[in-house]
């Protein structure tokens, strides 16, 4: 069966041009023009891989990519975007985002890219060997499937990548997990712009912890991290 993609994207003349060249490389394209029709469009279908601009009409893709990812933690998702600022690439890796490609781009490079994403995705493989069931970390309830961390004092609900940076370090308490295993295991790669973003997401989980004293998540100097309570 043909692969199918949302496509999204408002430009009419590099959306005709993309769809057009994927098509020819036997994908199966679902053309959208705005992030609320994706959005409906992506509620409404199956989808094998997103691929999204992010600067649309009535919704950015960077929203989008939110909804996606908080309805299915497993369709690749990759952005396509005239925004080539590092903090743009973060906040999309942030979100969710399994790639992130700024225009302009060939459409053999984009082409690889989801041919890349696309195989991994039919690996029948969970993230984690783990249980995904409520799990305690310290004094916390952390839920996996809620994207929850919660004590009878303070609740905060998870971005996907936070919870998935949680939940590796949760079911290896108290071991030394090295840096480049830990962004192979949750983004399939180790380069630099990942690499940012772990490095905003552990400064975010020591926060949301920081109200247990018991719970430490140390560096480990050349090597990588251990979280322990």
């Amino acid at each position: 069966m043909k692969a199918r993609i949302l496509y999204v994207e408002d430009d009419p003349n590099l959306a005709f041009a993309t769809k057009d060249n994927l098509e020819a490389y036997d994908y199966e394209i679902v053309h959208c023009t705005d992030g609320r029709e994706a959005w409906e469009a992506f509620q409404q279908d199956h989808f094998d891989l997103c691929v999204l601009d992010i600067m649309l009409p009535q919704m950015d893709g960077f929203t989008l990519a939110q909804h996606i990812r908080n309805a299915d933690s497993e369709v690749p998702i990759l952005f396509l975007s005239a925004r080539s600022l590092p903090e743009d690439k973060i906040q999309g890796f942030e979100l969710g985002a399994d790639d992130y490609i700024t225009k302009p781009f060939s459409i053999q490079e984009l082409m690889l890219r989801i041919e890349v994403f696309l195989r991994r995705s039919k690996k029948e493989r969970p993230p984690f060997n783990h249980t995904n069931e409520p799990q305690p970390i310290g004094n916390y309830t952390f839920d996996f499937k809620k994207l929850t961390l919660q004590n009878n004092a303070v609740h905060h609900t998870l971005t996907f990548r936070e919870a998935e940076v949680l939940k590796y370090f949760a079911d290896r308490q108290g071991q030394v997990v090295k840096r480049e295993e830990l962004l192979n295991a949750i983004w399939g790669t180790d380069d630099y712009f990942k690499g940012r973003s772990l490095d905003v997401f552990l400064s975010r989980i020591r926060k949301y912890v920081s109200a247990d004293p018991s719970i430490r998540l140390d560096n480990i100097h050349g090597i990588g991290f251990r979280m322990s309570w």
